[in-house]
Formats: C-alpha cells, structure tokens, sequence
C-alpha cells in the first residue's frame, strides 16, 4: 500500500511540475539520478531487514 502511495505521490509532483512549468525536483544529472535510486533501494532493504530481523 505504502508503495502505490508512493508511486501516486511521485506522479502527482511530476505533473504539478510540468502543469506549472517548474523544474523537476531531481538531479539533472546521470550520477545524481543514480544516487536516487541507491538511496531508495538502500531504504527499501534497510525496511525489509529491519521487518525480518525486528
């Protein structure tokens, strides 16, 4: 659920974006985007741990 919550947040902030014509709020470059997506599978495996081992 927390998932598809996040998914739907995500959509909505990019298409405010792009309505009202205002810089993504992300980096703009390749390593910048990559950090991202670490920072996120990094949270989601820290989640998945802690619900295993807690």
């Amino acid at each position: 659920m927390t998932t598809a919550v996040g998914f739907l947040l995500a959509f909505v902030i990019g298409y405010g974006c792009r309505w009202f014509d205002l810089p993504l709020p992300a980096p703009p470059k390749l390593l910048g985007a990559l950090l991202v997506v670490a920072m996120t599978i990094g949270f989601l495996a820290a989640d998945l741990a802690l619900a295993i081992l807690g």
